[in-house]
Order: structure tokens, then sequence, then C-alpha cells
């Protein structure tokens, strides 16, 4: 179920569009995502028909944050990490959120995940302080990207080549990385990721 109640991939009864048979998985855990880092690219997409799937750690409502302080919305997820495959979606997406981000990067399941995206070729997407899973995978070295800049040197000790940015799409590697900065930028990364998965991706 989507955010607002309605199934995967329909809004206002809408289900096609330019990603129609497009499936994505979002990552989080149950507390602390930030609010529109979680809701808006999920809203984009299944604007533009893809179906998005919302994995957390447990089966529990995902209780997000506002700027990492006041209360957000509650969504309910469509499966855990641990039950979720990469192998039945064509990209992943990780939001932000500092208590999010920083539980989400030592989940053993969440690791499996990207890896497992990242080693088929599928675009990769993380947000804000999302990028921190980047390094605990080994999928920033070598790779331009940007986030929340207080993660500038932990990405570049891990050996990637960080950029002040809205976003940032790095084809250089075996599968597309898209990273952008803040809430702020989330217009410009959810437009990136539909240009990935429509066939329009390249270096931003």
């Amino acid at each position: 179920m989507s955010p607002d109640g309605k199934p995967d991939g329909e809004v206002d009864g809408q289900t096609d569009g330019t990603l129609a048979g497009k499936a994505v998985l979002v990552l989080t855990t149950n507390y602390g995502t930030e609010q529109d880092e979680l809701q808006k690219p999920i809203r984009t997409l299944r604007e533009a028909g893809a179906r998005v799937t919302v994995a957390a750690q447990k089966d529990e409502d995902v209780r997000t944050l506002v700027s990492d302080r006041r209360p957000g919305d509650v969504v309910r997820p469509d499966t855990t990490l641990k039950n979720a495959a990469a192998d039945d979606f064509d990209a992943v997406i990780v939001p932000g959120g500092t208590l999010n981000a920083d539980r989400l990067r030592t989940d053993d399941s969440a690791r499996r995940l990207l890896s497992a995206f990242a080693d088929a070729g599928k675009p990769v997407a993380a947000i804000c302080h999302g990028p921190w899973l980047l390094v605990d995978t080994g999928l920033a070295r070598d790779r331009e990207l940007t986030s929340y800049p207080s993660l500038r040197p932990d990405l570049e000790n891990a050996g990637g080549t960080w950029v002040d940015r809205e976003v940032v799409v790095d084809t250089s590697g075996g599968h597309p990385l898209i990273t952008s900065r803040k809430p702020g930028d989330l217009d410009a990364f959810a437009s990136a990721i539909v240009r990935s998965l429509d066939g329009g991706g390249g270096r931003a």
C-alpha cells in the first residue's frame, strides 16, 4: 500500500505511465527516516507508473521524522528487509534521516540487498544520510557522489569523490549510482531515478 492508502502503483485510479512494468524497492528502518525523503520519491515513481515496495526492518509501522526532530507521518511497509529480493526489482532507494541511516548501515539484510542490486547492474539511489550505506557496502569506492555535507569525510575515506551538487548520477561503474544532498534536492533526485529507469540515464 502507498502512504496515501492506495494500492502499489495506483494514483487516482491510474496505473500506467512511462515506468509501467518497473518495480522499485525502498529500504528503511522503522524509526527515524526523513518523512519527505521516503514519501516524495515513492509518490513520484508511482505517478510515473512504477510499482514501489517499502521494505522495513520489522513488519511494523515506519515512524518518520521531520528534520530528525519532529514526528512525521506513519507509513505501513509492504515487506521486510529479510524477505525482499533484489531479483524482484529494477532499482533501489535509500532515504535519509540520521537515525534511520545510522541503523540501516549496520543491518545485514540492507547491506545484502544493496550489494545485490549493484552486482546486477541496477540503479542504486541514496539521499542525505542514506549514502552511509554505500560506505558499509563498499559501493562508494571510485564513484562520484554527493550526500549531506557532514558525510563528506566518510565518503572520501571510503574512496569516493564527493561533489556539492543537488543530484549526481554516476554511470562510470557497473551500475548507475544516484545521490543527492538533502530534502531540498528531492525533485532532482526523484527525476533522476525516473530517467534512469526510463532509459534516459547518464551523468548529471
